[in-house]
């Protein structure tokens, strides 16, 4: 064993001496292999990381003309040749083919199935325990040499003996996970032990690196080993530094807090001072830096990335994976449908998406299997077809192997014209290699080959593919290919690199020196003995990083004072590095916001009263004219402009389902009636004219089941109110009647609506028409609907519509929801208010005709729920003060 030469070096840092530190340790590198007398093309020397590379060979090679060998561990290692392939069911250190490999294993164990055979999101849960316990220890083991490998397993399987009781279960994963890794694929860095430099130099930074110790301290006896330890020692851990104390900014919330880190990162850029580490703790807040910055011109590195399952390509497999699966909802067709920017074979296929859409919306379509039956035009027949086509070839019935799937999945892609788009984009063909679908099949890895996994059925593929995008990460390149301004980085890879500063978001108790997650099969004991960091560990590797950072460049560090309603407060390390600080006679900084104050200048905001002559209609439906009456804009805005939300596509029944359909059913039952029966009779002959129009409609049993409730108990107290008007002389003539009537004085301008029941009446005076509106809702928004009759329209309407028959009328609105029997509110003076609202609504159309405003009125419940508020700006017109 060779003898190891430890020196402690002073961190070369970054900042205004950055290089002159990066030469000092380049002149260390150089002072001791000369001292030794080794050639410098004969030494090797191993960084802790791959992005120290850049500024280790420049400070090397302007110390000499011949260079030593500067890498990693991970690259030399790579340089020596490829890495092994693994067999069938054999740890391959990739993610989706192990996963599917542990269902295998886990499959093959009769304690495992009894365990999860109910409960399959446990047994996924499981399996990527395992795959994560079963890596892990391979990566431990593979930082042993391999003449003591042996040694190693055999004392883990000694620590990993089965347990009784509680966490027997995760004993038994861990056990198999331990088996598994030490059955892998043989390290690749192994190759590094039969290396025969003529000296090692390791900088160790960040904690030590086992595997760079081991090569050491198994190096041949006689061959230099030098060990630079660039992490300050414990007792001094915050001593040191730039020269300038860090900077604490205690924000309001999550957008103040990603605010107040853009401004100061633009700032060190207006000042010249880049490249700029921001360091990447909450992953949802530097996603929205980056934002900011992007918008303000910033160029950025990011070598964090984000998950692969959040970019819009990942999203486009997993819409069409959804929209094949059976019992989809047409929302979710629609969703994979306007991903697509180009189908083979069409070229305005957004404007075919969006026809076919509209179609579905107007006839209520809330399933895929449903849209066969939908009549359209025979070009967009044709395009449904091949949409439907293409859903039955990908999502045919299995279970298939992932292999055939995979193969199903890029036939589809490639069918609806996605495949080219995702090979067009960055985060795309990372997609694509996530699922390796940018290679031929024969160089899929063992575990995609046939035979070598289980097969899956659509829902077990879906959800693995889904833990393929979870797992993976997008990164996105530099536009341009240009220098970085910024890089995002975590903070355990900023160590030793080159900026000019370094902005920390999320330094709050919650992120950033919090207790870690605990591993989901191992405790922290265990962790130790296998030589995989516990929590101390990475406790302490934070902390020196956190030291690194305080030494390395002027240091701003951000939190937020509540996280929605949660309270947030320091870091602990924040309160350590305060402490420290305080103890040497400073402390943190304080922030100053370089953000400039803006004063926007009040604009008043006025009621919105627009003319639109020109597109006022022809017909005019009684809830367009009750709209009208109740505010003129946004009738203006939802009628006449048409923006009107469009109407859902999920397949959850709402309460106006369930009034449509009641509609068709009270129809039929009285169109099939003809004279009265026997109330059981009658009481069944409805419930079952309720079962039938609910099939033709569409609608599930499950989704129904609330509404069938009330509905079974509407049928009696219907066909009791039914008989009650039939002893009294009352005939039901028709119903879901459509009528119009004339408007006076404007030609071609009609009133028209649909009566939902037209009874004719019998009593001493004669026969009288007995107008019927259904309600679903409660009584007491009815009765005061006709308090005041002139102010009701619907009723009015109604009676408007039927006036050219010249016989008395009567109107009523009958609330079906009643708690113990149906109510009847009566309109009183029914026909004289629907005189004045004929003559009312032709007098405020003339007027509009003639260029009227349509102002918006912003009074009484109409503005509570209107869905044109935000365009009248009520909640910003301005008020008029008292004199």
């Amino acid at each position: 064993m060779a003898a190891i030469d430890r020196e402690q070096l002073e961190s070369p840092g970054a900042g205004p001496g950055a290089a002159a530190r990066w030469t000092a340790f380049a002149q260390r590198v150089a002072d001791w292999t000369a001292a030794r007398g080794v050639e410098w093309r004969d030494t090797v020397v191993l960084l802790p990381f791959v992005q120290l590379l850049v500024p280790a060979r420049a400070a090397l090679a302007a110390c000499a003309a011949w260079q030593p060998r500067i890498e990693t561990t991970q690259t030399l290692a790579r340089s020596l040749g490829p890495p092994a392939r693994a067999e069938a069911m054999q740890l391959g250190l990739d993610v989706p083919t192990d996963l599917l490999t542990a269902h295998r294993l886990l499959a093959g164990e009769a304690w495992a199935r009894d365990a999860w055979r109910s409960d399959p999101h446990g047994l996924d849960h499981a399996a990527r325990a395992l795959v994560d316990t079963a890596q892990a220890l391979w990566r431990a083991a593979s930082a042993v040499p391999p003449a003591q490998r042996a040694a190693y397993w055999s004392r883990a399987r000694s620590l990993l003996v089965p347990l009784a009781g509680p966490g027997s279960i995760e004993r038994r994963l861990a056990r198999v996970a331990l088996e598994w890794a030490a059955l892998g694929i043989a390290p690749p860095t192994d190759r590094l032990h039969d290396l025969r430099p003529g000296a090692w130099v390791v900088l160790q930074a960040g904690g030590p690196d086992r595997l760079a110790t081991a090569l050491l301290e198994a190096a041949p006896e006689g061959t230099p080993c030098l060990l630079l330890d660039a992490d300050p020692p414990p007792a001094r851990l915050w001593c040191g530094g730039s020269g300038l104390a860090p900077v604490l900014a205690v924000c309001d919330g999550f957008e103040d807090e990603a605010q107040c880190a853009t401004a100061q990162v633009v700032a060190h850029l207006q000042r010249g001072e880049q490249p700029v580490a921001l360091i990447a703790l909450d992953r949802v807040l530097v996603r929205r830096i980056r934002a900011l910055l992007e918008r303000s011109g910033a160029t950025l590195l990011d070598e964090t990335g984000w998950t692969l399952s959040t970019t819009r390509a990942a999203g486009r497999v997993m819409t069409l994976q959804r929209a094949a699966a059976d019992g989809a909802g047409t929302d979710t067709l629609f969703d994979w449908l306007k991903s697509i920017e180009a189908w083979p074979g069409w070229r305005d296929t957004p404007a075919r998406v969006a026809a076919l859409e509209a179609a579905c919306r107007k006839a209520q379509l809330a399933r895929v299997d449903q849209l066969k039956s939908l009549r359209l035009d025979e070009p967009l027949a044709v395009f449904r077809q091949q949409v439907l086509a293409l859903l039955r070839r990908y999502g045919s019935p299995g279970p298939h192997e992932p292999g055939v799937w995979l193969a199903r999945l890029g036939e589809a892609l490639a069918g609806c014209g996605s495949l080219a788009t995702l090979q067009a984009d960055e985060a795309g063909r990372q997609v694509l290699a996530a699922l390796r679908l940018d290679v031929p099949a024969a160089a899929w890895p063992a575990g995609l080959q046939p035979g070598a996994a289980e097969a899956l059925d659509a829902g077990g593929f879906a959800a693995w593919v889904d833990a393929v995008f979870e797992h993976a990460i997008y990164r996105p390149g530099v536009r341009g290919g240009a220098t970085p301004q910024v890089i995002v980085t975590p903070l355990a890879q900023a160590l030793l690199r080159p900026c000019a500063a370094i902005v920390l978001a999320g330094a709050d108790d919650a992120q950033f020196g919090a207790p870690p997650a605990p591993h989901p099969l191992l405790n922290d004991a265990l962790l130790r003995e296998l030589g995989l960091p516990d929590a101390e560990t990475r406790r302490s590797a934070e902390a020196t990083a956190l030291a690194h950072a305080v030494r390395a460049a002027p240091l701003t560090l951000l939190r937020r004072r509540l996280d929605q309603r949660e309270p947030r407060s320091d870091s602990p390390l924040v309160e350590r590095l305060r402490l420290d600080l305080q103890r040497d006679g400073r402390d943190l900084g304080a922030w100053v916001d370089p953000r400039l104050p803006l004063v926007p200048a009040a604009v008043p905001q006025a009621r919105p009263a627009p003319a639109a002559p020109a597109l006022l209609p022809h017909k005019i439906s009684a809830s367009a004219a009750e709209a009208l009456r109740a505010c003129p804009y946004r009738w203006f805005a939802l009628y006449l402009l048409g923006l009107d939300e469009a109407n859902e596509l999920d397949t959850e029944v709402e309460k106006r389902d369930y009034g449509n359909w009641l509609h068709d059913v009270l129809q039929r039952f009285h169109l099939e009636r003809g004279a009265p029966a026997r109330r059981d009779v009658e009481i069944e002959r409805l419930a079952a004219t309720g079962r039938a129009v609910q099939a033709e409609h569409g609608i599930d049993d499950d989704e129904f089941l609330a509404y069938a409730a009330s509905f079974d108990v509407f049928v009696p107290r219907y066909v009791d109110w039914q008989h009650e008007r039939d002893a009294a002389g009352a005939a039901w003539r028709e119903s879901e009647s459509d009528r119009e009537v004339a408007l006076p004085g404007l030609p071609g301008t009609v009133l028209r609506g649909r009566i939902d029941r037209i009874d004719v009446v019998r009593d001493r005076a004669g026969t009288a028409l007995e107008l019927i509106d259904y309600k679903t809702g409660g009584t007491q928004s009815l009765k005061d609907k006709v308090r005041l009759p002139f102010e009701d329209t619907q009723l009015a309407v109604y009676a408007a519509l039927v006036a050219d028959e010249g016989r008395p009328t009567k109107a009523i609105y009958l609330a079906v929801d009643s708690t113990r029997e149906l109510k009847e509110i009566a309109h009183p003076w029914v026909e004289r208010s629907a005189a004045a609202l004929v003559q009312g609504l032709a007098d405020d159309l003339r007027r509009l005709h003639a260029g009227a405003g349509l102002p918006a009125l912003g009074e009484g419940q109409t503005c509570d729920f209107c869905a044109a508020r935000g365009l009248c700006r009520r909640d910003h017109w301005t008020r008029e003060l008292p004199p």
